[in-house]
């Protein structure tokens, strides 16, 4: 490599615009796509670049990747694998809280590897807000453990984070430009870095298990809990008290050859939400539905109440959800609060009379007026334009419901629809992109778009679906910053940067050229995109593995798992960001639990990769 390079006017052009795109991204004043578009377009006018090359990054594997990547995520999202995983939890814990706690970092950790980390992130979260309603456990102690447990598992394979899918792109824009003599830097297979990533969410993992106690002590909170309990938010949003336990018919009942609105009727009775008799169950049984022995009516009240009402009426009491756990899983059903429209054909009519649950599968479970709630004998009130409705149902039944206008739903809630019959499509397409990126020379981006177009022809997903699960932002932004990096090295910037860092570091051994150049891209990610971070740090990180002779994909590897893992700031990754809110997490939350967990996973990463990837 000649060390005797000068700063040229094209290298403080790419030095300028890279300082601009720092400042504008951490500034925000103007929209990080935007920025990246505006990039671009400086790049193309100074031709900075082959203008012929401006625009691969929109082509380009690490994008294609991407995009595939999130429709399998939405496909195996939409055919309800999530829920049962929710419920294999629970059936494993065993009731044990700790239990609870690694199961879903393991689940969450191992399921990384495979699926975007951000959109595993949100669709868990209310798998997770189930499993913390259902056990006591509060959110606090779940969410940021999930978290970082799935950047953590993001390093076992090449499609789990935007640095990761980007960087065989660095790596054959860098090769592009390597000096006369320099051998070619081979691009990453899928499972390429599996024996680094492994490690990495073992010590996650074992951190999470031993420390999680002590990062959030709380006398209230137990060790032990209950699985399958249902403690709603209901209480709390409308003032209807209660959980969902049920209650078992025996031969003896009274309940037996009655309806379910005579049930209802009775003296204490709970609200009764589901019923399943033989091998059919449904929410909202119509009132004239008729209980029989063996019945299992699903109910919502005190418990106190609903054990007063299960001696009475000879009833056996489960507060495990063993037969409609399913059904009151919250991606597919749960409350809602609707208000009845002026033009509404339900005004001056009776609930009762409307037969909701017949016609919709609906239970009505209070009415507000004003200041007035009424709770008992819901059926007998007359609906005024203006009413508010608290219901409870399964999602697609109040889409279908919310069409006739009669209301509007004010509650949001997943209007999507549930395919669980399409779950082996899912699991088939995914395997086979699985199997076709390991076990053949195809392109990343071809294998995963093989299994992303499968499923779209089995019917697991649409393509309005599939359009409108992907993130389109993320994409345009990776898109556009790829030329960046691609000027860093076609100008000469990246060597010019490392010819200057090792006059100052040139002395020094190869593991503290690592741990410098993993701090600095560390950095860098906690105050830009991560995206952005790799883009800068990887040309760089290359260059100066040529010039001290070590070897450039350890160095560059290094690059894209530091920008991934940034554990410190909610604002510096998109994951953390979306388990802020809903944790009540503060800003020292996430450094007291990220700072240590930064230092172990920054260690781990120099050790593995050097053990993986040093061939010298």
């Amino acid at each position: 490599m000649d060390m005797s390079l000068t700063l040229t006017t094209d290298m403080a052009l790419v030095l300028g615009l890279l300082v601009f795109t720092v400042l504008m991204l951490v500034l925000e004043w103007v929209r990080g796509d935007l920025v990246a578009l505006l990039v671009i377009v400086v790049i193309g006018v100074t031709r900075l670049m082959p203008v012929e090359q401006l625009f691969d990054g929109f082509a380009g594997n690490a994008v294609m990747s991407l995009i595939a990547v999130m429709i399998m995520g939405a496909g195996l999202d939409r055919t309800g694998l999530l829920g049962k995983a929710a419920s294999f939890i629970l059936r494993l814990a065993g009731g044990v809280e700790t239990r609870v706690s690694h199961l879903i970092n393991a689940m969450v950790g191992s399921m990384s590897a495979i699926m975007q980390s951000q959109a595993l992130a949100t669709l868990f979260m209310p798998v997770v807000s189930r499993l913390s309603s259902r056990t006591g456990i509060p959110l606090k102690r779940l969410l940021l453990p999930m978290a970082c447990c799935i950047l953590a598992g993001t390093n076992i394979t090449m499609i789990s984070n935007s640095p990761l899918i980007l960087l065989n792109d660095l790596v054959a824009s860098a090769n592009r430009n390597l000096p006369p003599g320099a051998q070619s830097i081979e691009p990453f297979p899928l499972f390429a870095i599996t024996p680094v990533g492994i490690p990495l969410l073992l010590v996650g993992l074992a951190y999470f298990a031993f420390l999680t106690p002590r990062l959030w002590p709380s006398e209230e909170e137990k060790q032990k809990v209950t699985p399958g309990r249902t403690e709603t938010y209901f209480a709390e949003m409308y003032g209807i008290d209660g959980e969902v336990m049920e209650l078992t018919v025996t031969a003896e009942s009274p309940l037996v050859g009655m309806s379910v609105v005579e049930a209802e009727r009775l003296h204490g009775a709970p609200l009764i939400l589901a019923l399943k008799t033989g091998n059919e169950a449904r929410l909202a049984p119509p009132a004239d539905q008729m209980i029989w022995v063996g019945s299992v009516l699903g109910v919502l009240g005190k418990r106190e109440e609903i054990s007063e009402f299960a001696n009475n009426q000879l009833c056996r009491t489960q507060s495990r959800l063993r037969n409609f756990g399913d059904m009151f899983n919250p991606t597919r059903a749960g409350i809602s609060e609707v208000v009845i429209a002026p033009n509404s054909r339900w005004i001056k009519q009776l609930v009762g009379d409307l037969r909701l649950r017949k016609r919709f599968g609906i239970s009505v479970l209070a009415v507000t007026r004003g200041d007035q709630v009424f709770r008992e004998d819901v059926r007998e009130v007359s609906l005024r334009p203006g009413d508010t409705l608290i219901l409870h149902s399964l999602w697609r039944d109040l889409t279908l419901a919310a069409e006739s206008r009669d209301f509007v739903v004010v509650t949001d809630f997943p209007q999507e629809e549930q395919r669980p019959s399409k779950i082996w499509h899912a699991v088939f397409f995914f395997s086979l992109a699985m199997g076709l990126g390991l076990f053949t020379d195809l392109k990343l981006a071809v294998a995963m778009l093989v299994g992303a177009v499968g499923m779209l022809l089995a019917g697991v997903l649409n393509m309005d679906e599939a359009y409108h699960a992907i993130n389109w932002k993320t994409i345009f932004i990776l898109a556009c910053l790829i030329p960046l990096g691609g000027a860093m090295d076609s100008t000469g910037t990246a060597a010019w940067i490392a010819q200057e860092v090792m006059v100052y570091l040139g002395d020094l051994p190869q593991w503290v050229l690592q741990a410098f150049i993993a701090i600095l891209a560390l950095g860098f990610s906690q105050v830009i995109s991560n995206v952005g971070a790799a883009v800068m740090m990887v040309p760089m990180a290359i260059n100066i593995a040529l010039a001290s002779g070590g070897n450039p994909a350890a160095y560059a590897l290094i690059v894209a798992i530091s920008t991934s893992n940034t554990f410190l700031l909610p604002s510096a990754n998109p994951v953390l960001l979306v388990v802020a809110g809903p944790g009540g997490y503060r800003a020292r939350d996430f450094l007291r639990v990220g700072l240590p967990l930064t230092v172990l996973i920054l260690v781990t990463t120099l050790v593995t990769v050097n053990l993986v990837f040093n061939r010298g």
